[in-house]
């Protein structure tokens, strides 16, 4: 997916991309990341729980999302089913 990014200033990710490799590719793309490091590791990169916290509000639509059977278990086949699928289940679920 970081092959894919496009134009971000701040990149982030949860304690299971602390890794070096991870942080330079995101760094190679032009985003800062703002990942948590991990309690082994022994250099502690910059990290901001302030902003932080917005990636809460991501988790949580991917949460409500899977609540719906056919998003979690992926029965289409083909990416526009389960595009047009998931628009549905985030109309449902936000807007109703």
């Amino acid at each position: 997916m970081l092959d894919q990014l496009t134009a971000a200033d701040l990149v982030h990710g949860d304690k299971g991309y602390d890794t070096n490799a991870v942080r330079r590719k995101i760094k190679a793309k032009g985003a800062a990341p703002n990942i948590p490091p991990k309690v082994n590791r022994r250099w502690k990169s910059c990290f901001s729980p302030y902003l932080y916290r917005n990636r809460n509000a991501i988790e949580r639509m991917f949460n409500r999302l899977k609540d719906f059977r056919r998003i979690a278990t992926r029965y289409d086949r083909l990416a526009v089913n389960f595009l047009a699928a998931v628009q549905i289940a985030a109309l449902v679920s936000y807007w109703l």
